[in-house]
């Protein structure tokens, strides 16, 4: 199986794709943007993997955070998926709300109808595609890094909380801390993998620390003025969970930061940099 290129553009001497291919997990063509730097060789580079938030694509991060000039320097691939399935006959919140159906998987394996069929986003990001990648792109599966915002931030805490080794860094930008604890969390969950809170813990960052899963360290930066910081966000309770089971936490509270993309793009750098360290880059 290989990628389509759907477009291409030279950027800071490397070049940004945009990838299509037809998923097993979800039934569906799915998109994914790829940043191939210009160290890209006979050399495998090591992988950055940014999961975005509610309503987001692909496209987001990848024309918002202004990521690509500091990978082209340090020599990262950045790899930006889709955030759920799309296409005729998936199905989509009937209400039409933001924060359930398309373009808000949670990164999850739906179980329930009519989502079992198409949401399985997290066999998509655990398996299907990594093995895509490491079979089309000059990358080094050995030298995985991954972050995400908000939504995606919850996906790549608990992606690399499940994966123990995988990725050699984790770092999050207002990532949803604990989903169980939280109005998008308690609507996402139960309709897509049924009203066993038991069945929860696997995608909630907290509950799986608290079960003994562990990362190497992470970084997690959290904007003061986020309008979803009390009510969706609750980053003490991420702290409280790290602190209770020895897990290593970086938290920054950024006074006067928002949920935006201009929050993003002011931190990305630091993100970037923090993660080649970790991948014996720098």
């Amino acid at each position: 199986m290989s990628f389509e290129i759907v477009s291409q553009s030279r950027c800071f001497g490397g070049t940004q794709f945009v990838y299509r291919h037809v998923s097993q997990e979800t039934a569906t063509p799915m998109r994914v943007a790829v940043f191939v730097p210009p160290q890209a060789g006979d050399a495998k580079l090591p992988v950055v993997w940014f999961l975005s938030g509610l309503t987001c694509t692909e496209e987001n991060f990848t024309v918002k955070a202004g990521a690509q000039r500091v990978a082209s320097e340090l020599g990262l691939i950045l790899i930006a998926p889709d955030t759920s399935p799309r296409g005729e006959g998936v199905p989509d919140d009937p209400d039409g709300a933001y924060d359930f159906g398309l373009g808000a998987g949670f990164y999850v394996d739906a179980t329930q109808e009519p989502w079992a069929r198409n949401y399985h986003m997290r066999s998509y990001l655990e398996r299907e595609l990594p093995a895509l990648v490491a079979e089309n792109l000059p990358a080094d599966m050995n030298r995985q890094g991954i972050t995400g915002h908000s939504m995606g931030g919850h996906g790549a805490l608990t992606i690399a909380l499940r994966n123990p080794g995988r990725f050699k860094a984790v770092s999050a930008f207002a990532p949803i801390a604990s989903p169980m604890n939280c109005p998008w969390g308690e609507k996402a969950l139960p309709h897509y993998i049924g009203p066993d809170r038991a069945t929860w813990r696997d995608y909630d960052a907290c509950a799986l620390i608290e079960d003994g899963a562990r990362l190497p360290d992470l970084l997690v930066d959290q904007g003061t003025a986020d309008g979803f910081l009390d009510s969706q966000l609750k980053p003490q309770l991420l702290e409280a969970a790290c602190a209770k089971a020895g897990q290593p936490l970086t938290l920054r509270m950024q006074e006067g930061y928002d949920h935006s993309y201009f929050f993003i793009s002011t931190f990305i750098e630091d993100h970037l940099r923090w993660h080649a360290e970790r991948l014996d880059v720098l």
